[in-house]
């Protein structure tokens, strides 16, 4: 589990596909602290178990369906890559839950900028929209961010000058990809709400009004 908050840019050190899945290595230095062989960093916002450590790199191994999903099918050498470790008991939740499983690929096709602060623009698949609500969370390569405007499938969001400038939002150009994770939270709502899925569930739109939801 992850918050979107992103710790440090590293860089891809090399990147080899091999018959099934393939293998990232990733040059960094603040998210190896307290790294043990086993655990989760979010790359882009997608979550990856390190099988290799060295004082300046880890390494991953990526599945068939990660890369199907993801922008890490297409790494390059030196590309940035932002970087979260997961979550202890003890860390401060300072943007929204973030489980580091990506949905789909976005793409931008809109950078606005307004003095120091930006508003980015993203195009995500029809099938993804009645997951993005005004004022909700999204995550954009691993970045919890706040939907500022939405227009069907299209949606906007304000960017602070630290965020722009401690991720990789940054080296993002027009038409380029990201990895969008939606809020979880409506997953959920969507999944209890469900006639197929849950026939005997007493939630009901009269429910949800009578205990003020609506």
């Amino acid at each position: 589990m992850f918050t979107g908050i992103i710790e440090e840019i590293g860089k891809i050190k090399s990147f080899s596909k091999a018959s099934s899945g393939a293998t990232l290595v990733v040059n960094c230095h603040t998210v190896l602290n307290g790294t043990n062989i086993g655990d989760s960093i979010a790359i882009n916002g997608v979550c990856e178990t390190v099988t290799d450590m060295t004082n300046d790199s880890f390494t991953v191994r990526v599945s068939d369906e990660t890369l199907f999903i993801t922008t890490l099918a297409e790494s390059k050498q030196n590309t940035c890559v932002n970087l979260e470790r997961a979550l202890t008991p003890t860390s401060r939740l300072g943007g929204h839950i973030v489980s580091g499983h990506v949905d789909c690929k976005g793409k931008i096709i809109e950078k606005e900028q307004l003095n120091d602060f930006y508003n980015l623009t993203f195009q995500i698949p029809v099938e993804q929209q009645k997951y993005i609500i005004h004022k909700g969370s999204i995550t954009v390569n691993g970045i919890s961010l706040t939907i500022a405007k939405i227009n069907n499938n299209i949606f906007k969001v304000a960017v602070i000058p630290h965020t722009f400038e401690n991720t990789n939002l940054k080296t993002l150009k027009i038409g380029d990809f990201v990895n969008i994770e939606t809020d979880i939270l409506g997953k959920y709502v969507e999944k209890f709400l469900s006639a197929n899925d849950n026939k005997e569930s007493r939630i009901s739109m009269s429910f949800l009004q009578e205990n003020g939801f609506v």
